[in-house]
């Protein structure tokens, strides 16, 4: 687990779409092997220049196992409602990462050294990724149960509040094929899945995109860094505010799922109609974009509240990512070169796919409820979407004192499902 989060600083998005274009004519390669985007005329590419396209094509690799370990590392140490707060934490780190490479690649791009600017920007980052590793490695707990920081009795203590108002007790995961089989049976699966998918085909484009698309606005290369400054604030102050409500409120998240793409289907709205807009107002349709990016870490907090069960809830995680990297995948793709700087093939399809989104955040916000309203039916309690559930033997958490007068048994610490565990409710 530790190993897999040893990467975290790295931010091969921000950093390979900031560093190409850091200086009006700067090359991504050396002296020997030039790129030059900013060339009118076709691209030129010596048989040297394929050695930075493979690393920047192999770098996210290893980084790409960093969010599903952070995943399992909230729903280890938190509740159900301090997931989401949590989530958007650390999920915001991507955009920090953001504002971090645009004043890297803006400094860099000033740099005239034998070394290109796409080398030194691999070369801080991949020391400051390294030495965060080396603290991570001494000092993160693989589990509650291997924390030196906590006593025998804090431990016992942590580990049965995650029993009580979280999601159960993580010490000791085994694979479970049933519950693999019971994640691909859930209906929620996919509905989470398919929503992932449509809001990272936006992302996936933008991130790649961005500094070119806002050269088209009047500014040039070095301008258009500096411009994604405020846009990662934006996303900062999105996904932070949308984690604490969706933390506070049990019925606010796919609610929030839609708001916060409602600002992007309006900028890209008036991005799409460039033409016959001043800049400034296409400018502000890019910073309308900037709330897009709190959707994933609000999916991500209802994988972690709403699953239980350690394979189930790590299948979903795994599933969610994949669609992440298709939509990755996809987005760019949209960018057609012969719509350059307009693209607007890619801003209609950011609008249809945001669309989407809120209908599939609300539907899926109906089907959660419909489920609740069922199991409150079936079971005969009212049950909580805070708690863990009525562990075992109808013991029932009250909902608003999920750990008031719970007497734990040895058959709570088991690793069961969400399906399986009496008076569970899924947050909306």
């Amino acid at each position: 687990m530790r190993s897999s989060l040893l990467v975290n600083m790295s931010t091969p998005s921000y950093a390979s779409s900031n560093f190409v274009s850091a200086g009006p004519n700067m090359s991504i390669c050396d002296s020997h092997s030039r790129i030059r985007p900013s060339s009118p005329g076709p691209i030129e590419m010596s048989p040297d220049a394929s050695a930075p396209l493979e690393i920047m094509r192999s770098s996210p690799l290893v980084p790409g196992s960093v969010s599903p370990a952070l995943v399992f590392v909230t729903s280890t140490w938190y509740t159900r409602d301090e997931i989401p707060s949590r989530t958007g934490v650390w999920f915001a780190g991507n955009s920090v990462g953001g504002i971090v490479s645009s004043l890297l690649a803006y400094g860099l791009g000033h740099v005239h050294e034998h070394l290109a600017p796409w080398r030194w920007m691999f070369i801080v980052l991949g020391a400051g990724t390294f030495l965060l590793g080396l603290l991570l490695l001494a000092f993160l707990p693989d589990s509650i149960a291997t924390a030196r920081f906590l006593s025998p009795r804090e431990r016992k203590a942590a580990t049965d509040r995650v029993v009580v108002a979280g999601l159960g007790a993580t010490d000791y995961p085994a694979w479970k094929w049933s519950q693999m089989r019971e994640c691909a049976q859930d209906p929620k699966t996919w509905l989470i899945a398919a929503t992932a998918l449509l809001c990272q085909i936006p992302n996936g484009g933008t991130q790649n995109f961005a500094n070119i698309v806002i050269t088209s606005f009047g500014f040039d290369a070095l301008e258009s860094t500096l411009i994604n400054i405020p846009y990662s604030v934006l996303s900062i102050a999105a996904i932070a505010g949308t984690g604490w409500a969706a933390g506070r409120f049990h019925s606010m998240n796919c609610i929030l799922i839609a708001l916060v793409v409602l600002p992007p289907i309006i900028g890209s709205a008036l991005i799409s109609h460039r033409a016959a807009l001043p800049h400034r107002v296409s400018l502000l349709g890019y910073f309308l974009l900037a709330t897009g990016p709190a959707a994933l870490p609000l999916l991500l907090s209802l994988v972690q509240s709403n699953f239980r069960g350690v394979t189930k809830k790590m299948s979903m995680t795994a599933l969610l990512f994949v669609a992440y990297c298709a939509g990755n995948i996809a987005g760019p793709q949209l960018f057609v070169a012969a719509e350059a700087p307009t693209y607007d093939t890619a801003f209609r399809a950011i609008l249809i796919s945001y669309s989407l989104v809120v209908g599939l955040a609300l539907g899926l916000r109906i089907y959660l409820d419909s489920v609740n309203r069922r199991r409150q039916k079936t079971e005969g309690v009212l049950g909580s979407a805070s708690a863990s559930g009525a562990v075992i033997g109808g013991k029932i958490v009250d909902a608003h004192d999920p750990a008031g007068g719970v007497r734990l048994a040895p058959e709570d610490y088991e690793d069961v499902t969400d399906w399986n565990t009496f008076g569970f409710r899924y947050r909306l």
